[in-house]
């Protein structure tokens, strides 16, 4: 097929659901083990979304947006909270309280007062208080940044939608450790699941909250 894949979705997928009247940030799994080089979940494209999501995330608290952070966590000893997905994927239990690399990354650490919802798996939603949660808050938009792309930013974003929610993926605030699979699951949440949208378009539409 020499059809590009753009052409091939043109008309079918590909609908824009824009934003919503009520946003969150949540903020996937920014830690310090996809930003240490060397270590083995170390991704550049998370480097770099890091820097890119400190503004996002100042933005949002100037204008008082709630904003959710993910870390992953399993028992220290076993792992076993990890169920399969630590059988196919070993690199993850890495994700225990105390080792570095399951700290948040400096740049983009919760306030006292904001919300961490701990994960064994992919998705935010799963598992989690985090569907409750946004209802409770009235909240009907959920912009994301973090990381992994193709992991953790892809699955929460599906559930996102099938929870209801708008979900909004900040193209320069997600990074993975290689280019392929970051822009071919960004043209499939954008396809499919949510809008991938801009800095700064996120940062113009939080504009309208400032006042608040």
């Amino acid at each position: 097929m020499t059809q590009s894949a753009s052409d091939n979705y043109a008309g079918v997928w590909g609908n824009r659901i824009g934003f919503g009247k009520r946003p969150a940030l949540l903020m996937i799994d920014f830690l310090q083990g996809y930003t240490t080089p060397g270590a083995p979940l170390f991704a550049p494209g998370v480097v770099d979304a890091v820097q890119e999501a400190e503004a996002l995330l100042a933005t949002a608290r100037h204008c008082a947006i709630p904003v959710i952070h993910t870390q992953i966590r399993y028992h220290p000893q076993h792992q076993r909270d990890g169920g399969i997905w630590v059988q196919k994927a070993p690199v993850m239990r890495d994700m225990v309280e105390g080792n570095p690399l399951a700290a948040f990354c400096p740049g983009v650490l919760p306030l006292a007062d904001e919300v961490v919802i701990t994960k064994q798996y992919a998705s935010a939603f799963f598992g989690t208080a985090l569907a409750s949660l946004l209802v409770t808050e009235g909240i009907d938009t959920l912009i994301i940044a973090g990381c992994s792309t193709s992991g953790c930013v892809r699955a929460s974003a599906v559930d996102a939608l099938q929870y209801g929610f708008r979900a909004m993926v900040v193209r320069e605030c997600v990074g993975d450790r290689h280019a392929a699979p970051h822009e071919a699951n960004l043209f499939d949440i954008d396809s499919k699941y949510g809008d991938v949208v801009s800095k700064a378009t996120t940062l113009e539409y939080l504009g309208q909250f400032s006042a608040r």
